[in-house]
């Protein structure tokens, strides 16, 4: 297995985990918990693929992805008191799955032979979508739309993804600390209140 798959199945894992945690917040049946779990892990992947036309996109051919998403559902499910009283939680393995989707994402444009700048954009989407479905059927604004850092720290990651790959550095090693540094820059921007001025019509009125 490559580092590439690790990291793959790592964002669909705690993709899934945040999914389950924001439906059981919401007070989902269990079956509505399956089903946010599932859009969430597979919602921005499924849309990077039909967008490069990797067709059957990839939970489709490789059962590997249910089965994560199955088990990593069922983590957090039994330790669901404990995580849900965590009021982080939910915010670490969302930031985790941003940073971990949006390598991959851009890995995926590049072997796409497609431009750079749009490699970035298909990193950022991928990595974003999948949160996006998940407030929605939860009744949440997406974070992505709000004032916090979300889709800058995607956008700064797979900007020093494609430079590294300029350097000739191990690709493994760019991997992880491009997603490391999508990661680090979420928990920074939320720990020291970053974000970008809010829009408000109703401040020209």
């Amino acid at each position: 297995m490559t580092i590439f798959s690790i990291l793959d199945i790592a964002g669909t894992a705690v993709f899934a985990i945040s999914g389950a945690l924001a439906a059981m917040h919401k007070r989902f049946d269990p079956f509505g918990v399956v089903i946010l779990a599932i859009v969430t892990a597979i919602g921005g992947g499924t849309l990077r693929d039909v967008l490069i036309g990797r067709l059957p996109v990839g939970w489709m051919q490789d059962m590997t992805y249910i089965y994560v998403i199955l088990a990593a559902t069922f983590t957090a499910f039994v330790f669901r008191d404990k995580l849900l009283r965590l009021r982080k939680a939910f915010f670490l393995f969302d930031t985790i799955g941003l940073g971990l989707f949006t390598i991959t994402g851009v890995e995926l444009g590049i072997q796409a032979g497609l431009h750079p700048l749009i490699c970035i954009i298909l990193g950022t989407m991928s990595a974003s979508f999948g949160g996006v479905l998940r407030d929605v059927l939860s009744n949440q604004v997406p974070v992505i739309f709000q004032k916090e850092i979300y889709a800058l720290a995607s956008i700064a990651g797979g900007t020093l993804f494609l430079i590294l790959l300029e350097t000739g550095w191990e690709q493994d090693i760019i991997y992880v600390l491009t997603s490391l540094l999508v990661i680090v820059i979420r928990l920074l921007a939320v720990k020291y209140d970053w974000s970008l001025p809010q829009m408000n019509l109703s401040d020209r009125e």
